[in-house]
């Protein structure tokens, strides 16, 4: 009886010793997961700062070194090198990264991870959702396209590379470079300057824009080096709450159609804190846009910021609600700049350019009415109607070669309420030009500018014309 007893209280010993190590493992299969990003925007009315989302860690979460080998690899990570990429920068990983992201796509809070210290090499990719919330593509390696139109798949758009379709709530980040090689495409006889005194020859053209968002919401970019992008480095199509931060987009000033970041039919949007240089315009906004503001970044070369061309084709074009705040403009064309095609509709409203620093710029502040890739334009009656625009503490050095102040305005359409307040704009070189030009502009000055702006119209116009449909 005595033995019985002692083998009963052994059990019980074993029993909790188990029971104690099960909990313990339990425990340390715990994994960490994002939060859902919340971008929140402002009253509506007003330009939009969306506030930045709560953030991975400070440390991204430990990758195995070899997946393969780790009994227990982290869930919520999806490493496309556990995918077969190889990541040489010549092999086609174009499948493990669509096999990851179908994956991570299910998945709440997954991280779509491009390790450092590799080079993936992928083709024309559309990576479509809807997917889970809290989606990370997590570039920290080198991802880029097929080196150039000759490389290029035959089956593959020659319009696009990198395409994020019906995503929401996602964040494309890392400490990655995104490179374009696009010199190649740049030399396309198409390309302008590339044909005798600066004229362009017949051939294929198309060139893939690198980055776009299409039917999107909710899509962050962030800390990413992207560049030598074959055209157009990010466009942004229908796209509703997008944040752009603490990125650079580097190409070379003579590298042509290659915008920064282009936005189009998208609504909410916030770019802060970035470096832009390239060879055409720094931003570009395009028809369908309202809500976005433009903080604290750089621009050089290229075109400065854009609104525009707007109303190409007879169209109907809307801009409204742009916030340009804290920008420095370098050895560019243009500065802050509207441009839009005679014949169109629509109206551009609510337009704010604040803290604007230039230098050596040649159109420092242009409004272009008159936008035509040719001289043989005709004139037309109809056009996209321009009110509501102010440029405040707007200083630093123009180009000589072009009066650092145009306003054209459509001889149908005036352009209406501009404001000028502490513009202060010296030539880099040479004497004071002091002819801003003024054509069928209306407006006030606040302060006294320099150089002198003696020809905007005080007051309105008596009339608009009754045939120009203006409304948005």
């Amino acid at each position: 009886m005595e033995i019985v007893r002692w083998f009963s209280f052994i059990c019980v010993v074993i029993a909790t010793f188990v029971l104690l190590d099960l909990s313990n493992n339990v425990d340390g299969r715990a994994h960490f997961h994002k939060k859902k990003t919340d971008h929140t925007h402002t009253k509506k009315g007003s330009p939009v700062s969306p506030s930045p989302p709560e953030y991975l860690s400070p440390a991204a979460p430990t990758i195995p070194s070899d997946p393969y080998n780790n009994p227990n690899p982290d869930p919520c990570v999806f490493d496309v090198t556990s995918y077969g990429a190889v990541g040489d920068g010549s092999s086609d990983d174009t499948e493990a990264f669509t096999s990851a992201w179908k994956e991570a796509c299910a998945v709440e809070s997954a991280i779509l991870l491009a390790p450092a210290d590799y080079q993936f090499t992928i083709t024309s990719t559309i990576f479509s959702g809807p997917c889970k919330p809290g989606l990370v593509f997590q570039l920290d390696g080198v991802l880029m396209p097929p080196n150039g139109p000759d490389c290029w798949p035959e089956g593959d758009s020659k319009k696009q590379w990198l395409i994020f379709y019906r995503v929401d709530n996602m964040t494309l980040t890392g400490s990655g470079t995104i490179e374009g090689n696009g010199e190649q495409w740049w030399e396309l006889p198409c390309k302008p300057h590339r044909g005798p005194n600066g004229m362009t020859l017949p051939g294929p053209c198309d060139s893939p824009a690198l980055i776009r968002f299409f039917i999107s919401s909710n899509v962050e970019v962030t800390g990413l080096r992207i560049q030598n992008s074959p055209q157009f480095h990010m466009k942004f199509d229908g796209c509703t709450g997008v944040l752009i931060q603490d990125i650079s987009i580097d190409s070379p000033a003579l590298s042509p159609n290659t915008d920064g970041i282009h936005i189009q039919d998208t609504k909410g949007v916030g770019i802060y804190n970035s470096m832009i240089t390239n060879g055409d315009d720094c931003v570009s906004i395009g028809p369908g846009c309202s809500e976005v503001a433009i903080e604290n970044i750089t621009c050089q070369h290229g075109h400065g910021i854009s609104i525009g061309s707007l109303g190409v084709h007879h169209s109907q074009a809307c801009v409204s609600n742009i916030y340009v705040n804290n920008v420095f403009i370098k050895n560019s064309d243009n500065g802050v700049r509207i441009k839009t095609w005679q014949g169109g509709m629509g109206s551009v409203a609510g337009i704010r350019f604040e803290n604007v620093e230039m230098d050596n710029v040649k159109n420092c502040i242009i409004i272009d009415q008159y936008y035509c890739f040719t001289k043989g334009c005709q004139n037309e009656t109809s056009a996209v109607y321009i009110t509501d625009v102010s440029y405040k503490n707007i200083k630093g050095t123009y180009d000589v070669q072009t009066p650092p102040i145009h306003f054209a305005c459509s001889d149908s359409v005036a352009c209406t309420n501009i404001t000028l307040s502490e513009v202060e704009l010296l030539p880099k070189e040479g004497v004071l030009v002091d002819d801003p030009f003024c054509w069928n502009a209306y407006g006030i000055l606040e302060t006294i500018t320099i150089p002198p702006i003696s020809c905007l119209q005080d007051g309105e116009p008596v009339t608009l014309s009754e045939s120009v449909n203006y409304d948005c």
